[in-house]
């Protein structure tokens, strides 16, 4: 391929990117616009027309899979130009694998034994977990994981134990002493975390002018892909090595920076132009994924965040059909309606694969895989695991399982010391070891050796104390209802706390998660009147674990959270839960930084959607245990009226009625006949004007009914909170 041919397909904006004179770069590449392509191109231009040595180029990028996906695209880029290139010679690679690889060749100079071993997640764990042996800790009140979070969090900011300064807090100095005893296991064993690797590599530049030197030499242009989701050590690491000589090209969006929970920092990218002089910035701004509705909806949603470096995504492709708002009763509702459309848009002739449903939160999965088994819809979760089959559910299952049945020997060994309790792995051992032998279960193996003092003190009392708790939730789950069952295994057993203080993102996930498993329990109905309901909703969680997902290549509904989103697109996108306190998160709403990361979420979750977009919101939700009345996201009000239109029962559409000018509402294309608002509401034994009582919001006058049947909704005028919107099946209201 002759170099002008390089170009022939590329947009304006694209070209000059490609095309611009050896220098810093920073690329804006919008969601669908083309970024990869442009990064791949960039390189075979440098190679081909400037005559830039492939093997004197440096690309990072974040994932593997993006960085196979870069190589093959510049093996058919330079196979085409006749001139083929071994890219695996290359310097291409993750931040990680490319620090792994600097470290190998010089091991020496970064004081590592020739053969260092990489820790992965898991085995980092167990390390930090025999420090806490080593230093007598208690992994109940400070556990492990939070120490994993601590030490990786201190490296990505690029400091060691010892730039920890001194604290008065019991917290910091715990974890400092754990921070300094891992180093030095990990000194006299060979040991590198995956964090230490960027660390170490940042050091061996530092610490080795000549070296540097030398790599400076050696990579005058240095490629860096997603440049907003690079945290503090990354950066200090390629602004070291790119020194004042080297060239470096960024290509990046500000509007997509959602990983700040993880160490990412926005003001990376937007530092960048002060930090690398003489930048060119170019703005990729042509989507080739999207509709116009889309595009523009997300444009108008951004818009609202401050300090960006600002651009506007438009197509010269259609508009299509406006995103369609529906206001779901509750979530089971919410999960009717989308199981609906995915059956409608399937019976069309599309794919399964070709719809995804997004959510804000890992625990709103559960209702939706519950109505897509219903319809034996499969599905695959995307970068996560069935709600039933997630760590933190299985343990609280457990506990239930016991108090169903104290027999049950894997709930017993699951849970027996998790949470931590002082029961350690000798002592379950020796129970094991009693119970092959006289041919009886755990629970009556643990009584038995209790009760002839077979065990120590310490080991006693621990186990004793377990066996009593079981006991007292068996007695709980003859008396109270279920979900008070689940609430009270959460708040007795300490499972809760337990996952809750692992740090950042996932403690928060696991939380919402066993909330969740409270409102399954609250939400179940018995179907055999002679049979526990306990027995009854554990048979059917199993039950719903045992459904597999759907096989790897199997044509499936996909599911993820938005951030597991990002970098995928799909024709059909469903975004569910878009209410406040959900979706902006509730930790986030108070945070002005947080929350414009909310935002930007919003923003990726509504240009992962090609040509039809469906956002949903219920008007209650029970979530986390509770039952709530939220109002619809703000990210939602952020659209302009003309991108939108209402989905209402009976497959109406209207426009949105939280937008709605005064005047007369007029149903919009595709609807059959606005919403009736009925006058009597005989069938739900209620009526127009009665005065009803409501156990949240006090009494009140009922003053419209809507549809019919279980569904019916009513409008009633409350006393104290003003006019509200309730599903009669769900709203328990009592006559006054």
């Amino acid at each position: 391929m002759e170099a002008p041919e390089l170009v022939d397909n590329l947009n304006q904006a694209q070209h000059q990117a490609v095309t611009a004179d050896p220098g810093n770069q920073l690329i804006l590449a919008g969601a669908g616009s083309g970024k990869t392509r442009v990064l791949v191109h960039r390189i075979a231009w440098l190679v081909q027309t400037q005559g830039v040595s492939p093997y004197s180029i440096l690309a990072v990028t974040f994932t593997n899979k993006a960085a196979r996906e870069m190589r093959a695209r510049l093996d058919e880029l330079f196979r085409d130009s006749g001139t083929p290139i071994n890219t695996r010679s290359m310097w291409v690679g993750t931040f990680h694998g490319l620090a792994h690889r600097l470290l190998k060749a010089h091991w020496k100079d970064a004081k590592l034994p020739q053969n260092f071993q990489i820790l992965d997640s898991d085995d980092q764990l167990r390390l930090i977990k025999r420090v806490y042996q080593n230093l007598g800790l208690d992994a109940e009140r400070w556990p492990p994981r939070q120490a994993q979070w601590f030490i990786n969090g201190q490296k990505d900011e690029g400091l060691r134990a010892k730039h920890i300064q001194e604290s008065a807090d019991p917290f910091v100095r715990t974890m400092a002493a754990v921070y300094s005893a891992y180093e030095a296991d990990c000194e006299r064993g060979g040991l590198v975390d995956f964090a230490e690797l960027l660390l170490r590599a940042h050091e061996l530049w530092l610490n080795n002018p000549a070296l540097l030197n030398h790599y400076q030499g050696r990579f005058p242009y240095i490629l860096v892909d997603e440049f907003q989701d690079t945290n503090s050590v990354q950066y200090a690491w390629l602004r070291v090595l790119a020194g004042e000589a080297c060239f470096v090209t960024a290509v990046g969006d500000d509007d997509q920076s959602i990983y700040g929970w993880r160490g990412a920092k926005v003001e990376n990218i937007r530092r960048f132009e002060e930090d690398y002089p003489q930048t060119q910035v170019v703005r990729l701004e042509q989507n080739y994924r999207s509709t116009g509705h889309i595009l523009n909806a997300a444009n108008a949603v951004i818009a609202n965040n401050f300090g960006r470096l600002g651009k506007e995504l438009w197509t010269e492709g259609a508009d299509g059909d406006p995103i369609s708002l529906y206001a779901a009763f509750n979530e089971q509702d919410e999960a009717r309606f989308i199981v609906e459309r995915i059956t409608d848009w399937v019976a069309q002739g599309n794919s399964k694969s070709s719809c995804a449903i997004l959510y804000r939160s890992n625990a709103q999965s559960r209702v939706l895989e519950e109505a897509l088994l219903r319809e034996a819809i499969p599905y695959r979760i995307y970068g996560g695991q069935r709600f039933y089959d997630r760590l933190e559910i299985k343990n609280a299952l457990a506990y239930m399982r016991l108090a169903a049945n104290q027999f049950d020997d894997p709930a017993f060994e699951r849970v027996i010391n998790t949470p931590t309790r002082g029961i350690g792995g000798k002592t379950v051992d020796d129970i094991r070891a009693f119970a092959r032998e006289h041919g009886c279960s755990l629970w009556q193996a643990s009584e038995q050796m209790l009760q002839h003092k077979m065990l120590s003190a310490r080991a006693g009392n621990a186990l004793q104390g377990f066996i009593k708790l079981i006991d007292e939730l068996t007695q709980k789950s003859q008396e109270i209802a279920l979900d008070q069952l689940a609430k009270s295994v959460l708040d007795t057993t300490g499972i809760f706390e337990f996952h809750k203080k692992e740090k950042g993102e996932k403690g928060q996930a696991r939380a919402e998660n066993l909330e969740e498993l409270v409102t399954a329990c609250g939400a179940f109905e018995a179907a055999d009147e002679d049979e526990s309901v306990l027995q009854q909703f554990l048979d059917t969680a199993a039950l719903d674990a045992g459904e597999a997902q759907a096989d790897e290549f199997e044509d499936a509904v996909q599911l993820m959270t938005l951030h597991s989103a990002k970098g995928l697109e799909f024709p059909l996108v469903f975004m569910a839960g878009a209410e406040e306190n959900l979706f902006p998160h509730k930790m986030s709403v108070e945070d002005p930084d947080r929350l414009e990361e909310e935002r930007r979420l919003a923003y990726v979750g509504i240009t992962r959607a090609m040509q039809k977009l469906y956002i949903c919101y219920s008007e209650t939700r029970r979530l986390h245990g509770s039952e709530t009345f939220n109002a619809v996201s703000r990210f939602v009000k952020e659209i302009p009226n003309e991108h939108l239109e209402e989905v209402r029962i009976k497959s109406t559409i209207t426009r949105p009625a939280r937008l709605q000018n005064q005047g007369s509402r007029s149903p919009s294309r595709g609807s059959k006949s606005a919403v009736r608002l009925s006058d009597s509401g005989a069938d739900t034994g209620f009526r127009l004007g009665q005065r009803i009582a409501h156990k949240k919001f006090g009494e009140g006058i009922i003053i419209h009914f809507e549809g019919s049947g279980p569904s019916t909704r009513v409008q009633i005028n409350f006393d104290s909170e003003g006019t509200k919107w309730l599903v009669m099946q769900y709203a328990k209201l009592e006559a006054v």
